[in-house]
């Protein structure tokens, strides 16, 4: 049926009611909560899990100056927004949040800005053409060792993300100063965060179409299984809902694009394409685009290649150090990764190689691709491939921790194996299902999650 069919149908066909007063009022009471909640969160939030204060609109202002962006002078606009919102003045509010968002759009790049003098990748053809690939090495997915290393990447994701969802958006001085060296949980561990959320709609993709999969195809499971994102991933959503397709889905109005949203993601990609470095970076360029551009894809790409690669390559500064050098340095997360590994061959120990690397990027916001890469080539390189000391180090760091720890764990528990993990970190993430926001699925078990990751790598290895 034609859509003037259908629409010619509902006005022939139906017949009018005698109405003796008016039962279709518009009440838009509701409608008006709904959108004051997402304004006001947008200026002013606290993270879940840690309650570390967040303000969006600034964080936009600073990454679009981050990439060396000309605005005009917002500082009032910015302080004004926030008096609103503390008065509950939403009708001001709004229209502060409107002209801020107009002074977004008319930035302009600063061409002698540093960040501006450095390459961004437009595609991935043009980012594969710079990299010397290591060569492809088999891995046996048939095996049992093959089933106990893609638990063990789970197990790590999970207890990554649950040790840092207590501490994200918190500085390493304040950390130590409130709990100390973190070896244990800081708070009872849960499974409900946005760590592993997206990896699983990729994984759901990658499972039907496997090395085939395209970036409307992991479109199609955002927009029907995950309700809601933040920062990048949120604005992917809302334009995914739209009609737009990647990579429009990730460039249109997102100055969130080099956040740390794609990074997070990156493992999936490297799991089930295990000892293939190229294969990895393309899965998680095509994901990542969904939602990230430039620098956030090579975020994605970064871990997506330490995971890889962490099924043949069991010395774990070796693998960060072939890893880095993958990413030339005249890209900004190349020069970021060359940085942070200089600090950690130079200082003696994890507190000086961060605080080195916390001072370079110290005019980015914690949620930013740039200070949190930095923190995992730290935590990587002191942590030498043990899974305890790698977690305390990454934690200890801040800024996003969980994103941060999940990725790195990850690594390290596919190089060693579950049995790697000791049980009190596991126990309490595996006493019931995983639980998400997502419609589907609210609750998976753990060993579904991880038999879905390994039918998947065994359906597809030929390609």
């Amino acid at each position: 049926m034609k859509a003037w069919e259908l629409t010619r149908d509902l006005l022939r066909q139906t017949q009018p009611v005698v109405r003796t007063a008016e039962e279709q009022t518009w009440d838009a009471s509701e409608l008006m909560k709904g959108l004051d909640f997402g304004v006001a969160l947008f200026w002013k939030s606290n993270v879940p899990g840690s309650a570390a204060p967040e303000n969006l609109m600034a964080g936009a202002l600073q990454s679009l100056e981050n990439k060396g962006y000309v605005l005009e002078p917002y500082e009032d606009l910015l302080r004004e927004g926030g008096e609103a919102l503390a008065r509950g003045d939403f009708e001001r509010l709004y229209v502060i949040d409107m002209r801020l968002r107009v002074l977004m759009r008319a930035a302009r790049p600063d061409p002698d800005h540093p960040s501006q003098r450095t390459v961004r990748y437009r595609s991935w053809e043009e980012f594969d053409a710079t990299v010397q690939w290591p060569a492809d090495v088999a891995v046996a997915v048939d095996d049992a060792d093959f089933a106990d290393r893609s638990r063990a990447g789970w197990l790590g994701q999970l207890v990554g993300a649950a040790a840092g969802t207590a501490l994200e958006g918190y500085s390493a001085e304040n950390i130590m100063k409130v709990f100390g060296p973190i070896r244990s949980y800081v708070r009872e561990p849960n499974t409900y965060n946005d760590d592993i959320t997206f990896e699983i709609a990729f994984l759901e993709a990658f499972a039907d179409k496997g090395h085939a999969v395209s970036g409307a195809d992991i479109s199609e499971r955002w927009t029907s299984m995950i309700p809601m994102g933040w920062s990048a991933e949120a604005i992917a959503l809302a334009n995914i809902r739209r009609g737009l397709l990647p990579p429009e889905t990730a460039t249109t109005d997102n100055p969130f694009d080099e956040w740390i949203g794609a990074q997070m993601r990156g493992a999936i990609c490297g799991m089930v394409a295990p000892g293939r470095a190229r294969e990895a970076a393309r899965l998680a360029w095509i994901d990542g685009a969904v939602s990230h551009a430039a620098n956030g894809i090579l975020g994605e790409v970064f871990n997506a290649v330490l995971a890889a690669r962490a099924f043949t390559q069991n010395d774990t500064v070796s693998l960060l150090e072939e890893t880095v050098a993958l990413f030339s340095t005249e890209s900004e997360y190349g020069q970021v990764l060359a940085f942070a590994l200089d600090a950690c061959r130079t200082e003696a120990d994890w507190q000086s190689a961060w605080a080195r690397c916390d001072a370079k990027y110290v005019e980015y916001n914690w949620i930013h691709a740039y200070p949190n890469a930095a923190a995992q080539v730290v935590a990587l390189w002191f942590g030498k491939g043990d899974f305890e000391r790698t977690l305390e180090i990454v934690c200890g760091i801040g800024h996003d921790v969980d994103c941060n720890a999940a990725q790195i764990l990850c690594v390290v528990a596919i190089q060693r194996g579950s049995a790697a993990i000791a049980e009190r970190w596991t126990a309490p993430l595996l006493a019931g299902d995983i639980v998400t926001y997502m419609r589907r699925p609210a609750t998976i078990p753990f060993d579904t999650l991880v038999a879905q990751t390994v039918d998947a790598v065994r359906k597809w290895r030929k390609q």
